[in-house]
């Protein structure tokens, strides 16, 4: 199913209906500030069992994110963190950014790969933070970029719909996506190490 959603007008009675969705275990497909992602909640096993299948992905070697409404996720889904990272995460956030931190004991088991880290990301774009605040905890989230893929493929939300319409309970229409991905900052040793740079550089 397309649905088109409005970020500077979001529609509550559709965001409830994907947020519907993702309880029932469907995985939905939806924009972000970077490259539109693919995902579901965090506490249900068998959607997590469902993406880590399509994405080819062993659960225990997994680096799937986590996509929260805001910074006060941090205490519940990471071990804590030192003042400096958090400021550094609260001028930067929302933005096309993952931060990777200790994974916590709520961190559902499923989840924690051998690393035992989470990806924390709070994107720039209201359709989807909106989705999370409305659904109550994160959404597991991987991006459905492909080295293969049409560019027109990973950007126009039709195109998007039409190859994965077989795979996503829901496709999110919220305009065309980019085609760069977050910049990824490794933050587990309480210093900031970049794993990958995305479109926009770290403000320290």
């Amino acid at each position: 199913m397309l649905i088109k959603i409005y970020e500077d007008n979001t529609s509550r009675d559709m965001i409830i209906q994907v947020v519907d969705v993702l309880r029932r275990g469907g995985l939905v497909i939806y924009p972000t500030d970077t490259v539109y992602g693919l995902g579901c909640d965090i506490n249900n096993h068998r959607a997590i069992e469902k993406l880590a299948k399509i994405k080819g992905i062993d659960l225990k070697k997994a680096n799937f994110s986590f996509i929260c409404y805001d910074l006060s996720s941090l205490a519940e889904y990471s071990k804590p963190i030192g003042n400096n990272i958090f400021k550094i995460m609260k001028r930067n956030l929302p933005g096309p950014f993952t931060f990777i931190l200790e994974a916590s004991n709520k961190v559902p088991k499923i989840l924690k790969n051998k690393k035992k880290t989470v990806g924390i990301r709070v994107p720039n774009n209201n359709i989807i933070r909106e989705i999370v605040k409305e659904l109550g905890n994160p959404i597991l989230t991987t991006s459905i970029r492909d080295d293969n893929d049409v560019i027109e493929y990973l950007t126009d939300p039709e195109l998007i719909h039409e190859k994965y319409e077989e795979i996503a309970d829901i496709v999110i229409d919220g305009g065309y996506g980019n085609t760069i991905a977050s910049t990824i900052i490794d933050c587990t040793n309480n210093e900031i190490e970049i794993i990958r740079k995305g479109e926009l550089d770290l403000i320290l």
